[in-house]
């Protein structure tokens, strides 16, 4: 069987390929790929031939937010009958080293995570029409929920443990006052995490109105284009601060400056945007006594976001805003990277999108 792939060579660099497609090995099954969202991290990819110290050495099939069919099943494999739709967990931690024994295996010292070249070979990706993966990383879907929809489960699983994070923190989201700096797609995913928690106020920050637009859908009950309105913010910083929890996800400087001042004392910021590295108003956090807590993909999260996705409790249909045929990933790469029009761009992999 031939399968159409899209292969990034380097910066600049995508191409469709066609490759043989194996038959599944034990505990395995073939998906038959439906949809697959691009990531920053395939922009960085794409743009940058890679993202910090993790470069691009070799050919990669990009793509880690992706849902597919069940379209063969290997030896040992019977809960997942051919036909089945399902989402696909990028993830696989090894099970077995110091944090997997610890209960994080999101920082699995041997983690396998689809679409990274942190590792050589290279962790191959789901942009393509048809893949090999390991049955346990399927979650199954009800027939009514769209692949298109599914394959957002990989973003809000990381908004669904930056929830946790605040959580152990700040107590439960229901009744707080919650702030997001950043409204692309996890930003508006976290929007959703919070309304759906029960927060009583949500407010979103961002650059651009295209994007404020897709988190008022998501549930913001307000939101500031800090470009062109900046002193819309300036209220919440009286008195010290107003409010519970915020959502760093820009990883702007200035965006967490302004999370520090907006938060009020012994409230709580979680940094979900990654970047390099940017200055931390520290004296802010000090004299606040702000807790500020990092949060790393997800864990169990993953199920549950697909739980979420497939019951209906929270629609991620707002935040996809474009999607492209595989033959057209190149045009697609360049919408997801301009942010004034775009917040989830998708590939439509196969005929069942």
């Amino acid at each position: 069987m031939k399968s159409r792939v899209c292969r990034l060579y380097g910066q600049h660099d995508v191409r469709i390929e066609t490759d043989e497609v194996q038959a599944p090995g034990p505990g395995q099954v073939l998906l038959r790929m439906g949809a697959g969202g691009i990531c920053g991290s395939d922009l960085h990819y794409y743009h940058d031939g890679g993202f910090g110290p993790i470069k691009v050495r070799e050919p990669i099939i990009l793509g880690h937010e992706v849902a597919g069919t069940i379209a063969a099943t290997g030896e040992g494999v019977h809960s997942l009958p051919v036909g089945t739709r399902v989402a696909l967990n990028p993830s696989r931690a090894c099970g077995h080293c110091q944090y997997c024994d610890a209960g994080t295996p999101r920082h699995c010292v041997n983690m396998r995570f689809s679409g990274s070249a942190m590792r050589l070979p290279h962790e191959q990706g789901g942009f393509r029409e048809y893949m090999i993966a390991q049955a346990e990383q399927c979650e199954p879907l009800s027939q009514h929920t769209s692949l298109a929809a599914a394959a957002c489960a990989e973003p809000l699983a990381v908004a669904l443990h930056a929830r946790n994070q605040a959580v152990s923190l700040a107590g439960a989201l229901k009744g707080k006052r919650v702030l997001v700096t950043g409204a692309g797609p996890i930003g508006s995913l976290c929007v959703a995490v919070a309304y759906e928690a029960g927060a009583s106020q949500i407010v979103a920050t961002d650059l651009q109105d295209a994007t404020l637009a897709v988190a008022r859908r998501m549930g913001a009950s307000q939101t500031i284009n800090v470009s062109t309105d900046g002193a819309a913010l300036e209220p919440y910083f009286e008195q010290k601060g107003y409010f519970d929890v915020c959502f760093e996800c820009s990883a702007s400087a200035s965006a967490l400056r302004s999370a520090a001042m907006a938060v009020h004392p012994c409230g709580t910021i979680v940094q979900v945007g990654v970047a390099g590295d940017v200055a931390v108003p520290l004296n802010m956090i000090v004299g606040k006594e702000i807790s500020l807590r990092g949060s790393h993909r997800f864990d169990a999260e993953y199920p549950e976001a697909v739980r979420l996705i497939d019951q209906g409790l929270i629609d991620v249909r707002p935040i996809i805003t474009a999607s492209y045929p595989l033959e057209e990933a190149i045009e697609a790469l360049k919408a997801a990277s301009d942010r004034s029009r775009s917040v989830k761009v998708q590939l439509a992999l196969g005929s069942d999108y």
